[in-house]
């Protein structure tokens, strides 16, 4: 990740240069946490780095100087408690930038050469499909390893792997597959057909219908997965660019549903 943010007041006397890399290290820590966890309070984001929750808030008043983290309340899933909810910090567009050095400028003018000499949308979805069927190679492997109610959270950690920070979580009906970054989120902002190729292939590595409730490509903070809970199919047959079919995304936003937002993960081990 490249430093966010540079140190803003320093005690007198101190070595400047020594304290500002330090204050940028702990500073990039705490936009890596809520990258690698999602929106966080103060107090989850002090008990996951070890910090005071006096240090967290100097912290992140640099990072939303910087562009780099938002404040925004938090959302309540079920029955809302008296007061205010609790802020969360989330990240930017900026600062999810700055997590990963990538050629997207050059990434969409090869997808628009493809879209506009090769069989325009139909051909950049014939890409899409490739590029995600050889990727997943690896995810059938880790999936086929794991016992069917583990098989989610293996896919997930197979992602994070990749560069998603991905977490599977428990639902009301099944379950969530939720991608915290997603390294190809500008290019796939103009070209949907690689979110599509995406949910394919979960489809068919889980063995059953997901459903895509929210991207970070589309302007949601998490790219949210909905797997209902089925009896998994086994996967015998080697992955293909699958057929595409219709990605039904629900009426509302996915901040109206209780699926359709992935929350801040709570501390836990590991």
């Amino acid at each position: 990740m490249k430093n966010v943010g540079e140190a803003r007041e320093t005690p007198a006397g101190a070595p400047q240069e020594e304290l500002a890399t330090g204050e940028r290290s702990t500073r990039n820590r705490v936009a890596r946490s809520i990258l690698d966890h999602g929106p966080s309070t103060v107090a989850e984001l002090a008990g996951r780095l070890g910090l005071t929750q006096a240090a967290v808030r100097r912290h992140l008043d640099a990072l939303v100087t910087d562009d780099v983290v938002a404040p925004r309340e938090q959302r309540v899933y079920g029955a809302r408690t008296r007061g205010r909810p609790a802020k969360v910090f989330a990240l930017t567009d900026c600062g999810r930038d700055a997590f990963d050095q990538s050629y997207d400028k050059l990434a969409a003018d090869a997808l628009r050469f493809i879209r506009e000499r090769f069989g325009g949308d139909e051909a950049v979805t014939a890409f899409a499909r490739a590029r995600i069927a050889e990727q997943a190679a690896g995810y059938r492997e880790a999936i086929e390893a794991a016992g069917p109610a583990q098989r989610t959270q293996a896919l997930a950690k197979a992602l994070s792997a990749d560069g998603y920070a991905a977490t599977a979580r428990s639902a009301p009906v099944g379950e969530q597959l939720c991608q915290h970054h997603c390294p190809v989120a500008h290019v796939a902002e103009k070209f949907p057909q690689l979110c599509e190729a995406e949910t394919e292939i979960f489809s068919q590595l889980l063995g059953t219908h997901v459903q895509r409730l929210a991207t970070i490509a589309h302007g949601d903070g998490v790219c949210t997965t909905f797997i209902p809970r089925f009896p998994p199919r086994l996967i015998t047959a080697p992955i293909t660019p699958p057929i595409s079919h219709p990605q039904a995304r629900p009426g509302g936003t996915p901040h109206d549903s209780p699926h359709g937002d992935c929350p801040p993960r709570t501390r836990g081990p590991g």
